[in-house]
């Protein structure tokens, strides 16, 4: 039998492992916010260069490192150590990019008067921005975490394609507050991934507008499929609104060009993978997905976030009432 001192302990401990949790997100959130304000002053270009060489030499010496190089030899068996770790060093550069354009953003973004887009950034599929802009809803786009994944719904924007994207915030509480301000200012209409997020996004489609998600996350408890040929768990919550509101699904992606520079394409619809009756093949459609986002991966490795724990499996026991949500780490 516990006593009475055990059973008071345990609950004291609880609090101060969670007080050091939040400490060290505080800690974290300070420097990591510090360092952006800081290189700010700097000019964007000049920056970024910092960000992506710093990224590069420090990178290799974090733990997820071995994650990423890990993942990318189960991924490329045939391809030796000296190029994994190129694209892994790729990786971190993108990863650092990626977290200094969230600074410079308005620069990156700015338009000579009378333009449309940025001189920075070229469009793969201009005529389809505008065709989703006047055709009657809804319209599900899709893209994977691929080079800036983050400029689609602001391109959206620039054309006049309002698209409510689903997002996912980070564990570390203080930087997730930072960042839902800054995509806020700049994505326009966000929802949260969690619990009601499909309903919100169900609300969107049935009023005809257009939603944007992100489909290359692990998901606990999702559906079977592969990704590189490995075993994964995929979230079917795209699918399943597709064959809900059996609307057009269309592939869009990001890739990061030399110079600060930016390709943004937007493909025609997805021919879906239909059941017997002529409904959405929700399992299908899904794997269908990570296929797509697979042969972008597979056409710029280095644009991808490979320390991301994608292949690892919930198992095949739940706790009793418990409902799939989406992974809580990367």
């Amino acid at each position: 039998m516990a006593s009475k001192g055990g059973i008071l302990f345990r609950p004291l401990a609880a609090r101060a492992s969670r007080g050091l949790k939040i400490a060290n997100y505080w800690t974290i959130a300070q420097l990591s916010l510090g360092l952006l304000k800081t290189i700010r002053l700097l000019p964007a270009d000049k920056a970024l260069d910092f960000l992506d060489n710093a990224a590069r030499r420090l990178g290799p010496l974090m733990g997820r490192h071995r994650t990423a190089l890990s993942n990318l030899r189960a991924a490329y068996p045939d391809k030796p150590d000296a190029e994994l770790e190129a694209i892994a060093r790729d990786m971190w550069g993108n990863m650092a990019r990626l977290a200094g354009e969230y600074v410079f953003t308005e620069q990156l973004m700015r338009r000579d008067p009378g333009a449309r887009l940025p001189a920075n950034v070229e469009i793969v599929g201009e005529d389809l921005f505008v065709r989703l802009c006047e055709e009657k809803g809804p319209h599900i786009l899709f893209t994977g975490h691929v080079g800036n994944f983050e400029l689609l719904p602001i391109v959206a924007a620039a054309y006049g394609l309002k698209v409510t994207a689903l997002f996912r915030a980070p564990n570390n509480p203080f930087l997730a507050a930072e960042l839902l301000e800054k995509r806020t200012e700049t994505m326009g209409e966000l929802v949260a991934s969690g619990r009601g997020s499909a309903f919100q996004l169900a609300r969107v489609l049935e009023a005809n507008g257009n939603i944007g998600v992100l489909v290359d996350q692990k998901f606990r408890h999702g559906l079977p499929g592969t990704f590189f040929g490995r075993p994964c768990e995929t979230s079917p919550l795209l699918a399943k609104l597709a064959r809900q509101f059996d609307c057009p699904v269309h592939p869009a992606r990001c890739i990061r060009l030399p110079g600060n520079r930016f390709r943004l394409e937007l493909r025609e619809k997805l021919d879906l993978p239909r059941t017997p009756n002529g409904a959405v093949d929700v399992a299908a459609t899904t794997q269908l997905l990570n296929d797509t986002v697979e042969g972008w991966v597979r056409e710029y490795p280095g644009q991808w976030m490979w320390f991301h724990k994608r292949w690892k499996l919930s198992g095949t026991k739940r706790r009793p009432g418990a409902k799939s949500t989406p992974a809580s780490g990367a």
